[in-house]
């Protein structure tokens, strides 16, 4: 299966750091990416990004850049945020287009399930989201959400590399169940 992987943001998109400054989200993101490519490629699968370390790549050129490439699913790596300082929000969310495909809402099962039983985080659920990257693709496309920067347990945890590997641990093993034709689990 051809798979697109977008690690969210890039190296300079302002605002998009935990609030002490000491993560900025798309080295969370762009690590995650990483892992899971070298995962899915074990696997078999064919997996291209549409991030570039050195750039911020505007939203409108990553989705024409997946549509061109024609790609069979598309996965958004994010870790999230609530307001500008420290709180107590928490918790794992995935999205999918808010008309979604039926096979959008499959993986994005999949995935929030994994993810869910993987890291043991609060789960905030499977949403429906307007966002570009879901609604301009022409493929299947999830946005997930791997923990908050803005809640001080889980920036650590997104600061650690075993948590890294456990999402996209979680995150690989949806896509190939994906691939293969399996039903997602039943969530925890």
């Amino acid at each position: 299966m051809k798979i697109i992987i977008d690690a969210g943001h890039g190296p300079a998109t302002p605002g998009k750091r935990s609030p002490d400054g000491s993560l900025r989200e798309f080295q969370f993101n762009a690590e995650v990416a990483v892992q899971v490519k070298r995962q899915l490629a074990a696997a078999g699968h064919v997996v291209l990004f549409t991030h570039q370390p050195e750039r911020d790549v505007p939203l409108a050129e990553r989705v024409q850049l997946a549509n061109r490439l024609k790609g069979e699913v598309l996965v958004s790596i994010h870790a999230n945020a609530f307001g500008s300082g420290f709180n107590p929000v928490a918790g794992i969310e995935t999205y999918t287009y808010t008309k979604p495909l039926a096979a959008s809402a499959r993986l994005a099962s999949g995935i929030h399930t994994r993810l869910i039983a993987a890291v043991k985080r609060r789960d905030r659920g499977v949403k429906r989201a307007n966002f570009m990257l879901l609604r301009e693709t022409v493929m299947p496309a999830v946005l997930v959400e791997c923990g908050f920067m803005t809640n001080l347990e889980e920036l650590a945890l997104l600061k650690s590399s075993k948590y890294r590997t456990s999402c996209a641990t979680a995150v690989s093993a949806a896509l190939i169940a994906y691939a293969a034709g399996e039903e997602p689990p039943h969530c925890c």
